[in-house]
């Protein structure tokens, strides 16, 4: 049995958790206007010194990699990359969606989460519970939600929407599938680091990790700093994201 540490930064919430075995002996989640900076290692901090727990005794180190906020993901990240760095653990980059999707670990329908890209798109992507067996029926990306929506509404089954996307989407969302779309509950709703650090023990049991200084965010696509300097002609570096 591996012990995880999940680690979540990659919209409003800032969430860490421990895993240890089939035991989250530990989540603190917080989705407020608070930056990650100064939350998520005060947050560490105190699930280590509630739980007595020995973070040289992690097996690994789980982060939530992309997509979502350019700044919270950067937090996320340095934050997973220094403590990789500095216990020398591995790190396990764990997709955003993909995560979010495990919080309804085995419901029957099609999970779509969606998290709020602004410009009208959204990040998502479209996931199953099959026998047990987590499958990825869209691949994540950026999207419109209207051509979203369509591809949904193509397929004819039951979706269940979760995410910070939904609020801005509800009414679109309801308006085209209709009977079709669920919504997860309030706590299902959103990141959660106990999620990534269930996802990051069995990407870990299949050797899916990394050093922590390979690991990068995937952010999808460039950020508005990047987008206006490639307006103007100038050279675009990932070092400008703006979140």
């Amino acid at each position: 049995m591996s012990k995880i540490l999940g680690i979540e930064s990659s919209s409003l919430v800032a969430s860490v958790a421990i895993l240890d075995g089939d035991t989250i002996t530990a989540e603190y989640t917080v989705n407020h206007k608070k930056t990650h900076s100064q939350t998520l290692l005060p947050m560490l901090d105190e699930i280590v010194r509630m739980t007595e727990q020995n973070l040289e005794d992690l097996d690994a180190i789980a982060v939530s990699g992309g997509p979502g906020s350019f700044t919270g993901l950067r937090i996320g990240s340095a934050t997973a990359k220094g403590l990789g760095l500095a216990l020398e653990k591995p790190l396990i980059h764990v997709p955003t969606l993909d995560a979010m999707a495990y919080n309804l670990y085995g419901c029957g329908e099609r999970i779509c989460p969606i998290m709020d890209a602004r410009r009208g798109q959204v990040y998502t992507g479209i996931y199953r519970f099959e026998d047990n067996t987590f499958r990825t029926l869209k691949e994540d990306c950026a999207i419109a939600l209207e051509e979203l929506l369509e591809e949904l509404a193509a397929a004819q089954e039951p979706v269940v929407f979760l995410g910070d996307g939904v609020p801005v989407g509800r009414e679109k969302i309801a308006a085209r599938l209709g009977s079709l779309a669920r919504f997860a509950p309030a706590q299902m709703n959103r990141q959660r680091a106990a999620s990534v650090a269930a996802l990051g023990a069995v990407m870990y049991a299949e050797g899916k990790t990394e050093t922590a200084a390979a690991h990068a965010p995937e952010y999808l696509r460039m950020s508005q700093a990047e987008r206006e300097r490639k307006a103007k002609g100038l050279p675009v570096s990932a070092e400008e994201n703006q979140g």
